[in-house]
């Protein structure tokens, strides 16, 4: 379970944003949802508290994942990142899209699996 931390959740599809945003919620985060990697870093920039953790997309249209929690590390450099993707490791890694080394999670996730992972990257 989460300790009223911060979550910057950001997923270009509406369903899964706001499934998404009920499972973190249940878990007792504090969840900032956004649609779009823009919206994400506005509301970055606008949040009055600490953010501890991007859970975020990989593939979005308008930029990856990996480019997002690049920008919002020169903003907020103790954030933790874990990305989610329904693409397996293997494809996103050789695309270029994430480095090697970093926290990952496959859609379509239970509760019991997000809630162990992010518990993992928060205590990491």
């Amino acid at each position: 379970r989460g300790r009223g931390e911060t979550v910057l959740l950001v997923e270009d599809e509406p369903a899964i944003l706001n499934l998404t945003k009920t499972l973190l919620e249940r878990l007792d985060y504090l969840v900032l949802p956004a649609a779009t990697p823009a919206q994400a870093i506005s509301l970055a920039d606008s949040h009055q508290g600490q953010i501890h953790l991007l859970l975020t997309d990989v593939v979005m249209p308008e930029m990856n994942g990996q480019d997002l929690a690049e920008r919002l590390h020169v903003r907020l450099p103790n954030l933790k990142v874990l990305f989610m993707s329904g693409y397996p490791a293997d494809v996103i890694a050789h695309r270029g899209h994430l480095a090697v080394g970093v926290h990952l999670i496959q859609k379509p996730f239970t509760i019991h699996s997000v809630a162990a992972k992010l518990r993992a990257v928060l205590d990491s």
